[in-house]
């Protein structure tokens, strides 16, 4: 099966490995490609378990029921450091209507993992 996140390659030697807990992403454009994949899985506990500060303060858990999740076009990728952005659009269905999300995406590296800490929605 190929991998939701759009990488083209297969899901167990993509997403797969991070959302079953036997490797951790190596960089923030694999976390975020993971969990845009634990989303079309609707795996809030490995979203959850991807976020520390302020995105996890504000996660709620009821907040993408309804969504199908269509494509993920990563745009932009940067890491430095312990710090790490990624720019993405996801498309998706929502109530029978096609919609696209174009977020800015901000990560944190604590503990040797990367963590998704924010998001600014464009």
């Amino acid at each position: 099966m190929k991998c939701p996140c759009g990488s083209g390659k297969d899901y167990d030697s993509c997403c797969g490995p991070y959302i079953l807990g036997k490797e951790n992403p190596p960089t923030p454009e694999a976390l975020m490609r993971s969990r845009y994949t634990a989303f079309t899985q609707r795996n809030l506990e490995y979203i959850e378990a991807t976020m520390r500060g302020e995105a996890l303060e504000r996660f709620d858990r009821k907040g993408g029921e309804g969504i199908q999740w269509i494509k993920l076009d990563v745009l932009l990728s940067e890491e430095n450091g312990d710090q790490g952005m990624v720019q993405f659009i996801a498309t998706f269905r929502f109530q029978g209507k096609k919609q696209m999300m174009h977020e800015t995406s901000f990560f944190k590296k604590i503990n040797g993992k990367w963590y998704y800490v924010k998001g600014i929605v464009s």
